[in-house]
């Protein structure tokens, strides 16, 4: 499989890491003499390419500061499309190559910004989502001291990918170190997994690595894997691939749907957008399904499955072209004279030599974890959902509503949605709690069509009549029975209203306090800590993360503020389910 001149966007930024690389484009026959006249020869097209990206990226930042982000984004995508459609070998060229990293670096900054939640009385410096700057890179823009404006396109939040400290990883001599029993265990142990491939000590290096400075990654990335990993092998299984490179996942994204990289790859794969598009994920204003689940997932298999037939069914070899681009990985075989990892190693890039002994380390720890010294590590539950189709721009707000649930827990179920809005003339299937799906399509019924993207729920009781509902939300009666025709107060627990003007959603018993209010319902609370996510705190009283979640409206791997509340099942309440679990 060819890649599109597009997918040269990935590798350019590898090849800075490795200037062996871009030595080596130059042709046998030229002498030392002769190459500046040839990069001379395209100094004008060079300032040419440069002057039409200059243009298209300040028209996007001109557009963006108007909030119209599509156009900003068609801009910002033409000027990265000036320099790799122009023809010219931007990894030949330093100054085109140092302006391009540049770029993508700006781009990055615009596109992707980390919000941050700054009081008053605060004056810290905000802090972008990005990796280290570029050492080469002399005019890349730096955060204000001041709070910028949010202009960002996406909704959603980004965080920083794993893949750009692994760039630059180096191993400690410590690390370094390997005995020959070591390697004789390793031989060993690598006929436990699903593929095959010759070991080398850098495999085991990376095994020490995890054991020391690295364990904390290990550790949360055995933990996340839980959530995704049934889809991954269900996916890689049904593609023909190997089910143990689905550890892919833990190196490229630390499984995590919305990590974008420092050369914009995003999602739990890390495509980049050419590749993404070709093969097949929609990138539009509404949605980017590289951040999603199955689909992406499924993508990944499928590209691993075209390089490996490329290199004649080498996993190794197609991991390696997986992060550096089947034309590096061409490059480096003709160079090295033979189709073996190990033969290429000297001739990549350093992100990807560290990159497959990462995963083959991470695959060998992951398939037997008590044998490496992990010890009572307990992956998260499985993602479960249902998915039910929904009209045109329905408000994810109001899709919480019907499921008793938080907007930030519905993005967890579908990050690649952009906005908390679905897509603007057309249906979608959304993914919401299991056992709602039948609820939200009966409530969005119910929700006039030009109301979808405003219209919000609330919650009612029995007995409760629409007066009394009027009273508490301020919506006057007779705009409650116009969007709530024939509806049977008897028979339902929810009723549409607008959005605007909203008092009270949630409708309460005086309870003499809290404590009393969580006895009679099952329920306890705890208090956050530092640090703590609802997987933490459900891996810590042995409950499930995902119903964990759905009773606080809170993503699994949101991080909680310190003295949050959480509620918990009771004891009482434990102890009764799981006798009444015991009993069937």
């Amino acid at each position: 499989m060819t890649p599109s001149p597009l997918s040269l966007a990935a590798t350019l930024v590898a090849a800075l890491f490795f200037p062996a690389i871009i030595q080596a484009q130059i042709p046998g026959g030229s002498s030392a003499r002769e190459i500046p006249t040839e990069v001379q020869k395209t100094d004008g097209r060079v300032d040419q390419v440069i002057e039409r990206a200059n243009d298209h990226f300040r028209k996007g930042k001109l557009n963006l500061e108007d909030d119209k982000r599509e156009q900003a984004r068609d801009e910002f995508d033409k000027a990265v499309d000036e320099i790799l459609m122009s023809g010219l070998d931007v990894r030949a060229n330093q100054r085109l190559q140092t302006y391009y990293l540049e770029l993508v670096e700006k781009i990055y900054r615009e596109e992707v910004p980390l919000i941050q939640q700054v009081t008053p009385q605060q004056n810290a410096t905000p802090v972008v989502a990005q990796a280290p700057p570029n050492p080469k890179a002399g005019a890349v823009e730096v955060a204000k001291a001041q709070a910028p404006k949010q202009i960002g396109f996406r909704q959603q939040g980004f965080e920083p990918s794993p893949l750009d400290p692994l760039s630059k990883l180096v191993l400690t001599e410590d690390e370094k170190k390997v005995s020959e029993s070591q390697l004789a265990k390793l031989e060993e142990a690598k006929n436990a997994l699903d593929f095959n491939f010759t070991t080398n000590p850098l495999i085991q290096q990376f095994i020490n690595y995890y054991q020391g400075r690295g364990r904390s990654t290990m550790e949360t990335g055995l933990r996340r894997s839980g959530r995704y990993m049934k889809i991954a092998r269900e996916a890689f299984r049904r593609m023909g691939v190997p089910e143990d490179l689905t550890w892919l996942g833990q190196v490229e994204s630390a499984w995590q749907p919305r990590v974008v990289s420092y050369a914009a790859a995003s999602g739990l794969w890390q495509f980049v957008r050419s590749t993404g598009a070709q093969y097949g994920m929609r990138q539009t204003a509404w949605v980017d399904e590289r951040n999603g689940i199955e689909k992406p997932t499924y993508a990944s298999a499928q590209y691993l499955k075209d390089l490996a037939k490329r290199y004649n069914g080498d996993w190794l070899l197609a991991m390696a072209a997986y992060n550096t681009g089947a034309l590096n990985v061409d490059r480096a075989i003709s160079r090295a004279g033979a189709a073996n990892y190990w033969k290429i190693y000297p001739y990549i890039s350093q992100q990807t030599q560290n990159y497959v002994p990462n995963i083959l380390a991470v695959i060998l720890i992951a398939k037997n974890p008590e044998k490496y010294g992990f010890h009572g590590i307990r992956p998260e539950a499985p993602l479960s959902f249902e998915s039910v189709g929904v009209p045109s721009a329905t408000s994810l707000r109001l899709i919480a509503d019907a499921t008793d649930t938080s907007v930030d827990y519905l993005q967890s179920l579908n990050p690649e949605l952009k906005r908390d809005t679905t897509p603007r003339g057309e249906s979608y299937t959304v993914r919401v709690p299991p056992g709602k799906g039948k609820q939200v399509a009966a409530l969005l019924k119910r929700v006039p069509g030009d109301r979808r993207d405003s219209a919000r729920v609330i919650s009612i009781v029995p007995g409760e009549d629409l007066q009394s509902v009027a009273n508490r939300t301020g919506v006057s009666v007779a705009t409650l029975q116009a969007m709530n025709p024939g509806v049977d107060l008897k028979s339902t627990n929810k009723l549409v209203v607008p959005n605007n003007n909203v008092r009270l959603t949630n409708w309460r018993r005086a309870t003499p306090n809290t404590a009393d209010a969580n006895a009679n319902s099952g329920l306890t609370t705890v208090r956050a800590r530092k640090g703590d996510t609802i997987a933490k705190i459900a891996a810590a009283h042995k409950l499930s993360a995902d119903e964990l979640a759905r009773l606080n409206g809170i993503a699994p791997n949101v991080e909680l503020q310190a003295g949050q509340e959480i509620k918990l099942p009771s004891a009482a309440a434990s102890s009764a389910q799981a006798s009444k679990s015991r009993r069937r």
